[in-house]
């Protein structure tokens, strides 16, 4: 088990690598899913032998609150069907965390539940904000759980010029499971829950 990571470097490097994942060019994206709330993007990773994922979509709220839903907190547990469980294992500064939080398992149960430690950091980007995070190895792995891994990953979510009321949300996800897991169940299960999560994330902020 490594020690915490210094919080700052890792934030900056962090913020970093999202910024560059935003300006790939859309040439390099080859289409994995397409719903009314979303589009599914996915090409390979650099980080490891899966997909780097991206998807996008307009979401009919204000920056602030769709992060507030996002990023670790309370409200996230209240709506993300795939989340069971969520607990700040080590707070930093206000915008700057470690989580520990578990998945169910997906797919029925070929992928089993999933324990993720994570650091995770918010930040502003142009007129909006940008919550990223990356996994650590930290803490003891739960029994009953796959700890799973998230390479560079965030949520990009920024005001519309002629609509301010609503927000382009974009997000780049590299997950790796872990565990003996055939690659086309990942890749559909990615594909889907990405999709599920605008859809789940729409209809909480309504209420």
């Amino acid at each position: 088990m490594d020690p915490l990571p210094t919080p700052a470097p890792l934030a900056s490097k962090l913020r970093n690598t999202l910024v560059r994942y935003h300006s790939i060019g859309d040439g390099e994206w080859r289409v994995a899913k397409k719903t009314k709330d979303a589009t599914v993007w996915r090409k390979p990773s650099e980080e490891f032998s899966g997909y780097l994922y991206k998807a996008q979509g307009v979401v009919d709220d204000v920056t602030n609150r769709i992060v507030d839903h996002i990023r670790p907190g309370p409200y996230r547990l209240e709506w993300d069907s795939l989340m069971t469980s969520m607990d700040i294992m080590e707070t930093f500064e206000e915008n700057c965390c470690v989580m520990r939080y578990t998945t169910a398992g997906q797919l029925w149960n070929i992928i089993a539940p999933r324990e993720f430690v994570d650091f995770s950091y918010t930040t502003s980007y142009e007129d909006g904000l940008l919550t990223c995070g990356i996994s650590l190895d930290y803490g003891e792995v739960r029994p009953n759980f796959v700890r799973g891994f998230n390479h560079p990953c965030g949520w990009f979510c920024v005001p519309l010029k002629d609509s301010p009321g609503h927000s382009l949300l974009t997000g780049y996800i590299q997950t790796e499971l872990r565990g003996m897991l055939p690659q086309s169940a990942i890749d559909t299960a990615m594909s889907s829950t990405l999709a599920n999560f605008y859809c789940d994330l729409k209809k909480a902020l309504k209420t």
